[in-house]
C-alpha cells in the first residue's frame, strides 16, 4: 500500500479530504503531529464525513518520531522548492510520500533529513496547489507507477 504523511497538518478540511482519497485509493495514512485542529472540529467531520477511522490512521507524536520509525525505509519529500519533478522520478511501492504543512511546508531540518524532494511543476508564478489536491496527484502517478511494475 502507497503510505501518505503529512507533516503538522493545520487545515481540517484538507486533511479530511486526504483521509477520503487515501481511503478510496487504498494508501495509508500518517500524520505527524502536533495537528493545528482538533479531530471533533466540524469542518473536519463535514468534510471527512464516514470515511473517518482513527485507527486506520498512524499518529506520530512528532517528527523525531516519524524519522525514527522509517529510518530503514525511503521518504519522498513533496515540495516547492525541489528541483526535480514527480513524473522524473521512479517510486517504489515501500515509499513514504511526505507532504508539508499548508501554511509553511516543513522546516530546513526535515529538508535535511530526505535525499528525495520533488515538486510538481506549476504555471509560471503560481505558489502553490492545494494540499489535498497534491496528494491526490503524486498518490495518482505512485499507483500508476507501482501497477506497471
Amino acid at each position: 500500500m502507497p503510505k501518505i504523511a503529512l507533516y503538522e497538518p493545520d487545515i481540517p478540511q484538507n486533511t479530511a479530504a486526504i483521509i477520503r482519497t487515501c481511503a478510496c485509493l487504498g494508501a495509508d495514512l500518517e500524520i505527524i503531529e502536533p495537528c493545528g485542529f482538533l479531530l471533533s472540529d466540524k469542518r473536519f467531520k463535514r468534510v471527512v464525513m464516514d470515511y473517518f477511522n482513527e485507527e486506520e490512521i498512524k499518529f506520530y507524536q512528532n517528527s523525531e518520531h516519524f524519522f525514527d520509525e522509517k529510518k530503514n525505509e525511503r521518504v519522498v519529500l513533496m515540495t516547492t522548492k525541489a528541483s526535480v519533478a514527480y513524473t522524473d522520478f521512479k517510486f517504489d511501492k515501500n515509499d513514504t510520500l511526505l507532504f508539508g504543512r499548508e501554511s509553511s511546508g516543513v522546516p530546513d531540518f526535515v529538508h535535511k533529513k530526505v535525499s528525495n524532494r520533488l515538486k510538481i511543476p506549476m504555471a509560471q508564478n503560481k505558489r502553490s496547489l492545494n494540499l489535498a489536491t497534491s496528494v491526490a496527484i503524486i498518490l495518482a502517478e505512485n499507483i500508476r507507477q507501482i501497477n506497471l511494475s
